[in-house]
């Protein structure tokens, strides 16, 4: 595949580029790779009408800004290549075939799941978020073009349609920029925060860019004037230093503001750095700053001795200056300016597979390695959760008992800082002292706590850990081990009810049968069947039939005999007919909650009549209800029926949320039964049941909270039962972004 003639001049800046910023890439593989790339996306164009090979070009530019000569070949291909197993006809194996092993891993590990299906766009972003991060475990140069790529849609967003700019920014804002700060890539994080704020709040952010414009001749006056007293004083001791003005945080400032504090009370509107040439270089212009200016109390912090989890170093000191402005001054050297803007990415060096490095991961307080760690042991929700915590945390340092530095959540309990110890330590806890006190477990702890874990062999976690526990890791940890007993639970009550079973209908099952068994109902060994008969997901009478005569189906029955004799009552069916028989027991199942307009199927129960499920309900989907127990069901509601649904509404948290919603599902006439919301990291979940006689109404309902500020999806919310090991999820994914 050759295209050397396709796009003369995005080639030619890019190895120019490339020969200026990384010379040890090899520049005549990177040249055939770009010619691949542009054949491969042919005639594709983005958005803005440019060639679509235009994007990988600029995130390779991106990524030379980012590791300058830390870039190496097999990242350049990759970058280059990154969107044509999801854009194109070509596939994994074509980019492996041509490319190596190693251009490919990065490649697919960029690539999101857009072959798969799933039940909701949360699941598919839970997925996807899955196989970006883990693969970044293995190859920190995964996260490196997935930023650089996000960066670059971003900078481009403004040829997106609205709907889907929006559905970008809120993810960029919520997992990208977190993700780039928490890997203390600074110089991204800010950008893509200031993108989003501009696609998110159009009208905040350009009220606040006409404000600072307003007064940028006499800030930038005033910040001169400031920066050369520095300069002069610190000449004057001797110490050689750099003296910046610092570039404003849209972002930043437009949460300060919306916390309730004017812009002309934000006093990091005027910031200064100083780039000294040593640690000590820091201190002694410390020194001299609070010589220069009078220190604003309690505004001094000292990131150099306590570095923060994402690598940055800096001393940040408040000043007041004569004129009485404050002014915020960072202090560090030119490697600790360097990590600081771009983080991990300044510490990395190519090794073969692009591991990474230990000693980097402990410097991130182990997340990477807790990355890893989540694949296992949580599911779609919970993976979001934990990431999302994770990334907007902030830090608390306290102590051990022997004076080792932990560095935890800003609100970590004692139960928080033993699961961080080591999780034996933390399953078998049962109390804490902080500086030599007992406390209760869900005591936050301080900045300078030292903490010692009592513990007892007999301890073992329970439920509430989960409302005590404040951190990713710990959360994750006691989920985990709330899982494996209830396994173990479930194994054990699986057991015996298929020993009990057998020796009551005198079946004694062949190894050869069981095997069969094990095989027809999907379960790898004994012990999954044992679990998933504990757990209610195969009844004892899907195996007991395997071994015994069949017999009439239930469907058959309930049309050839009495109802009566089945254990069914006779009671109208209120709101449906099925078969031409109306006098069947009915309920309405509670995990998917149909109403008159939805698409419904019976599913015959023994001793509570008919089931009415949706017809797209997880929970009778394939082998999990067998066929003759279906019937088939249509509506006939009066008008005066009302059904139960629950919502799960999402978005941005504000004050007067829960009234306004309220207030707009009132308007529609429809009833609340219950409602309840929580607020964590500037977001809002809420949970509402109402009453609605049909889907129309439901729609109605649905659409009036969408319009409400603030809120970002409103969604029915179905109780999915674990599927069968090997089954392969339904549902439907909408399509993807960019």
């Amino acid at each position: 595949m050759t295209g050397g003639n396709l796009h003369p001049e995005l080639r030619a800046t890019l190895m120019s580029a490339i020969a200026e910023r990384a010379p040890k890439v090899d520049r005549d593989r990177v040249a055939a790779c770009f010619d691949y790339a542009a054949t491969s996306h042919g005639t594709q164009t983005r958005e803005s009408g440019m060639p679509y090979v235009s994007h990988p070009v600029e995130v390779c530019r991106i990524l030379l800004d980012l590791l300058e000569n830390r870039m190496d070949t097999t990242l350049t291909c990759a970058a280059l290549l990154h969107d044509v197993v999801e854009d194109t006809s070509v596939s994994a194996h074509d980019v492996e075939k041509h490319w190596g092993k190693e251009v490919a891993s990065l490649v697919e590990g960029v690539t999101k799941l857009s072959a798969m299906h799933f039940d909701s766009r949360e699941a598919a972003q839970a997925e996807n978020f899955r196989k970006m991060l883990l693969s970044m475990s293995r190859d920190l140069r995964v996260i490196f073009i997935k930023l650089a790529d996000r960066l670059h849609n971003m900078r481009t967003i403004d040829h997106v349609r609205p709907e889907k700019a929006r559905r970008i920014a809120e993810e960029t804002r919520d997992i990208y920029a977190p993700l780039a700060h928490r890997l203390g890539m600074a110089s991204i994080k800010r950008e893509l925060e200031d993108l989003s704020l501009k696609v998110l709040e159009p009208v905040a952010y350009q009220d606040l860019a006409r404000n600072i414009q307003a007064k940028r001749e006499e800030r930038d006056a005033f910040l001169a004037q400031v920066i050369e007293q520095l300069r002069e004083s610190l000449k004057s001791v001797g110490l050689k230093a750099e003296v910046l003005g610092r570039p404003k945080h849209f972002f930043s400032i437009f949460n300060k503001m919306r916390s309730g504090r004017p812009l002309g009370e934000i006093y990091d509107l005027f910031g200064i750095r100083v780039i000294a040439q040593t640690r000590n270089d820091c201190y002694r212009a410390l020194g001299v700053v609070h010589d220069l200016f009078s220190p604003v109390a309690e505004r001094f912090k000292d990131y150099i001795a306590t570095p923060k989890s994402n690598l940055y170093q800096s001393l940040h000191t408040t000043v007041l200056t004569e004129e009485g402005e404050m002014v915020e001054v960072q202090i560090r050297t030119w490697d600790m300016h360097r990590t600081a803007e771009t983080g991990v990415a300044a510490h990395y060096v190519y090794k073969q597979g692009g591991r990474v490095d230990e000693e980097i991961d402990q410097r991130l307080g182990g997340f990477v390695t807790q990355i890893a760690g989540w694949q296992r042991e949580t599911d779609d929700d919970e993976y979001m959760d934990f990431l999302r915590t994770a990334l907007h945390q902030e830090e608390v340092f306290v102590y051990t008992p022997r004076r080792e530095l932990k560095r935890l959540a800003k609100g970590a309990t004692p139960l928080d800082f033993a699961f961080l110890i080591h999780s034996a330590v933390g399953r078998k806890t049962v109390g804490a002292r902080v500086n030599g006190e007992l406390v209760p477990l869900r005591y936050e702890l301080r900045n300078g706590d030292t903490v010692e874990i009592v513990t007892s062999p007999q301890a073992k976690p329970h439920e509430d850990w989960l409302k005590i526990a404040r951190t990713a890791h710990a959360r994750g940890k006691i989920r985990h081990e709330l899982r494996q007993r209830r396994l173990a639970d479930s194994v054990a009550l699986g057991r015996e009810m298929i020993e009990r079973e057998f020796k009551r209908s005198r079946v004694r099952p062949t190894d050869a049968q069981m095997a069969a068994l094990l095989k027809d109902l999907e379960c790898d060994d004994l012990e999954t069947l044992h679990a998933r008969l504990g757990e209610g997901q195969i009844s004892i009478h899907q195996v007991i039939k395997r071994f015994q005569p069949e017999k009439p189906g239930l469907a058959e029955r309930l049309t050839k005999g009495p109802l009566e004799a089945l254990g069914i009552g006779r009671k109208a069916a209120g709101g449906v007919r099925m078969q031409g028989i109306d006098n069947v027991m009915v309920n309405y199942a509670r995990c998917c909650q149909p109403v008159p307009g939805d698409p419904v199927i019976g599913i015959v129960t023994i001793g509570r009549g008919v089931s009415v499920h949706r017809q797209d309900c997880p929970n009778t989907f394939g082998d999990r209800v067998p066929a003759e127990r279906r019937v088939s069901v249509e509506w006939d509601s009066r008008p005066t029926d009302t059904f139960p649904v629950r919502l799960v509404i999402t978005g941005q948290d504000r004050s007067s949320l829960l009234a306004d919603l309220a207030k707009a599902i009132a308007a529609t006439g429809v009833n609340i039964r219950t409602a309840g919301m929580q607020a964590e990291h500037r977001m809002v979940r809420g949970v509402f049941v109402v009453e609605v006689p049909h889907l129309p109404k439901l729609q109605e309902v649905m659409a009036a909270i969408r319009k409400l500020p603030g809120v970002t999806r409103v969604e029915r919310r179905q109780r999915l039962l674990r599927p069968p090991t090997g089954r392969p999820r339904a549902g439907a994914q909408d399509g993807d972004d960019d």
